[in-house]
């Protein structure tokens, strides 16, 4: 009796091939050997595991030096369904490349993706002090089109480049801070949630209640007396009126740790709002740490003990 096929699984990135999102994705392990497809922006990747042309994609959503990559965070906030199964960290350098021939004294405009552009500002403005900046969609594909705009002289670009095009390096180490890191987070559609392995995240968009004073404290005071602490807290608006913003939230944990959802349970009777995003294992693998009074079993026992004071057993 024969077996039946194993089904291809598609995932989507940002591409050209080359790309920092492409090398987030060669650290998936079920992710190798399947079909990767590359997409031009964030909100193509996400729809195409909306819509189910793709698996899962990968997408940056925070980057060491500038913060938090807006469009991923609004596009997470708004589309329904999804949910982030995985983290990966991916270190970012630049290298300056141009069309062969050309010299570093020859570049007055210099393509690049705004925030690569934004962490190499500074090399550039002391090396190339006349230049002009072109945006482009992503930084392999600055270097793509070095051959098809005349007009741009050199591109920001990561390293490797020159195995996929006929491009020149004219200079490296172009980021200011050689420490950078990108974090990126791999999404599909909602699934059954996993289990905790001690070194997990949790990732939810809140919205506050109202604009009062205190009221960001509270919504904090859920997670602090709870013993959770917070990697990201971040406020983008929300776009209907101005003063009204949601909150873009990591906590350490996992939704099936008591402590953490203790703080869920709070969150969401706080909140007209609550977008669930998903737990996942740390890329850092750092475990979350946990006094003793916010323990699973302090948590279980106190619950024990109310149900035994509701009930009139004697403890």
């Amino acid at each position: 009796m024969s077996q039946s096929p194993t089904l291809t699984r598609r995932y989507s990135y940002l591409g050209p091939a080359g790309t920092f999102t492409e090398a987030a994705l060669k650290q998936v392990e079920e992710a190798q050997g399947q079909e990767w497809h590359p997409v031009s922006n964030v909100g193509e990747a996400l729809n195409d595991v909306v819509t189910g042309a793709s698996d899962a994609a990968m997408i940056a959503i925070e980057n060491s030096i500038d913060g938090g990559v807006t469009v991923a965070q609004d596009a997470l906030a708004t589309i329904p369904g999804l949910r982030i199964i995985g983290e990966y960290l991916v270190p970012v350098s630049f290298v300056l490349v141009a069309r062969p021939g050309t010299k570093l004294e020859d570049i007055t405009v210099v393509a690049g993706h705004p925030v690569a552009y934004g962490q190499c500002r500074t090399w550039l403005d002391a090396k190339v002090p006349a230049h002009e900046y072109m945006q482009a969609s992503s930084n392999v594909q600055a270097a793509a089109d070095l051959f098809e705009n005349k007009g741009v002289d050199a591109a920001i670009a990561p390293p490797g480049i020159e195995e996929h095009y006929d491009v020149e390096v004219l200079a490296s180490g172009l980021a200011a801070n050689p420490d950078a890191v990108t974090r990126f987070v791999l999404v599909s559609r909602t699934v059954p949630m996993g289990e905790p392995t001690g070194a997990d995240k949790t990732s939810l968009i809140v919205e506050l209640p109202e604009d009062r004073s205190g009221a960001l404290l509270d919504l904090l005071e859920q997670f602090s007396t709870r013993g959770v602490n917070l990697t990201l807290l971040a406020s983008r608006p929300i776009g209907d009126r101005m003063g009204r913003y949601r909150f873009v939230i990591d906590a350490e944990g996992h939704v099936k740790d008591e402590r953490v959802a203790d703080a869920l349970l709070g969150v969401k009777r706080f909140s007209p709002r609550v977008v669930f995003l998903g737990s996942y294992v740390r890329a850092d693998r750092v475990a979350a740490t946990i006094h003793d009074v916010h323990d699973d079993d302090n948590f279980r026992d106190a619950r024990d003990w109310l149900r035994e004071v509701i009930e009139g057993v004697d403890s």
